[in-house]
């Protein structure tokens, strides 16, 4: 067990640089992975006979390399490949680097967004390559099929061979074209940590928290950005109820029933501060509305305090930004809120087309309908929901739902939760 922990570890601190080593080495994204890949097994398996590296991420390196290595003499023209890949093998001193990014991981996320693709295919290769997130877990990110996903990642990557697109750090004055890339993939990476899209588990901290760590970087590099600050508000006002949102048996808490007085002030101060600096610059974004709205719900002190008007109006000018079916789904909720669930049941019927399969639209859906007394429907369209979700928090919680609501005549005044998605994490 000791050594699986260290073989987790490494892949979440060294997967991106392992791979981003190969791929400057050999200039081919899927042997990268595939030989990166190979490295982590072979640690699994000798790491428990010979004991883990004192550093771990060198060993890996060094292992993934001379996987590639072998792999490119094996094949028809390798030495050829090889005699490429030593031209292209220019170790980067981050002390020579003209980038002014200070951190590595933050480095590598800038070098993944090259303008010449289009900003999804970066955010999704930078996830999939350097975050070390799957093919499911990106689809699910951009509701999408997985196959769908896997094709993009495919042509993506065929598009940076035969366009020969470099792989390297862009130095400063790039930056800014790349950044709208590169808070995309901040910010999906945050909302698989504070919603896992499947598994047994709702959170992965960790990974929220590195998103957060990134944010802080990127921050101080770039203080004038309102959309950098307004992501890092985002984060830190969502991050400051992560304590809450499920319970000591794993179940999911929603949010009117989480415990308030556990939420971390300091977080929430701070989110709060960060947003109110970047609505100072008058250029507003859909980070900064999506932050305006976790401050609705960060600051109500509880539940009946929200101002559902200003969160249904706040969603209004999201979709501006983001013409989204999860962001109509959101707004839905605030409006219901705001003025009854009948109101929001008329807007979800507009959205049963392009949100099916998602379990958020029937779960809603079954909310709206508990909270008018149509306790049959609702237990109905509970089941749909657990049936398409994908953690077993949700699984459990909506089963919880349809046992509360198959034995309560009527609860009609009861709240319905806040559903998480790719707008709102």
């Amino acid at each position: 067990m000791e050594v699986e922990n260290a073989v987790a570890e490494a892949f979440s601190e060294e997967w991106g640089q392992v791979v981003a080593t190969l791929i400057r080495i050999t200039g081919d994204w899927d042997l990268a992975e595939e030989c990166a890949q190979e490295a982590f097994a072979l640690a699994l398996r000798t790491w428990p006979r010979d004991g883990v590296p004192n550093r771990p991420g060198a060993w890996l390196t060094t292992t993934a390399r001379n996987r590639a290595t072998d792999r490119l003499r094996r094949e028809t023209l390798g030495a050829a490949k090889l005699r490429e890949a030593g031209l292209m093998h220019v170790p980067e001193d981050p002390d020579l680097d003209d980038s002014g990014v200070p951190d590595d991981r933050l480095r590598l996320i800038f070098t993944c967004c090259h303008p010449a693709l289009a900003t999804e295919a970066q955010v999704a290769l930078a996830l999939r390559t350097l975050a070390g997130l799957s093919t499911a877990e990106i689809a699910r990110a951009f509701l999408v099929p997985e196959a769908t996903m896997s094709q993009r990642l495919v042509r993506v990557k065929r598009k940076i061979r035969h366009a020969r697109i470099p792989y390297r750090v862009p130095p400063a004055h790039l930056l800014p074209e790349r950044t709208a890339a590169v808070l995309g993939v901040l910010y999906l990476t945050f909302n698989e940590g504070y919603s896992a899209s499947a598994g047994p588990d709702l959170l992965r901290p960790d990974l929220a928290a590195e998103a957060v760590r990134l944010g802080r970087v990127l921050a101080h590099l770039m203080p004038d950005e309102p959309e950098v600050l307004g992501l890092l508000a985002l984060m830190l006002l969502q991050h400051a109820r992560r304590a809450t949102r499920v319970g000591a048996d794993g179940d999911l808490v929603p949010l009117e029933e989480q415990d308030r007085t556990r939420w971390d002030a300091t977080l929430i101060a701070e989110g709060t501060q960060l947003l109110e600096t970047a609505l100072r610059r008058r250029h507003p974004g859909p980070y900064q509305i999506q932050a305006a709205i976790a401050a609705c719900h960060a600051t109500a002190s509880r539940p009946a305090d929200t101002d559902w008007a200003q969160i249904a109006g706040l969603y209004r000018e999201l979709r501006k930004f983001v013409p989204s079916a999860v962001v109509e789904l959101n707004r839905a909720v605030a409006v219901a809120m705001a003025d009854g669930p009948l109101a929001g049941l008329a807007l979800l019927d507009e959205l049963t087309e392009a949100l099916e399969g998602y379990h958020l639209l029937p779960a809603t859906r079954a909310d709206f309908l508990r909270r008018l007394g149509r306790h049959t429907e609702a237990a109905e369209w509970y089941a749909t929901a657990r049936d398409l979700a994908t953690t077993a928090a949700e699984r459990s919680y909506l089963t919880r739902r349809i046992s509360e609501t198959v034995s309560v005549p009527a609860d009609p005044i009861r709240r319905v939760g806040e559903p998480r998605s790719e707008e709102t994490p």
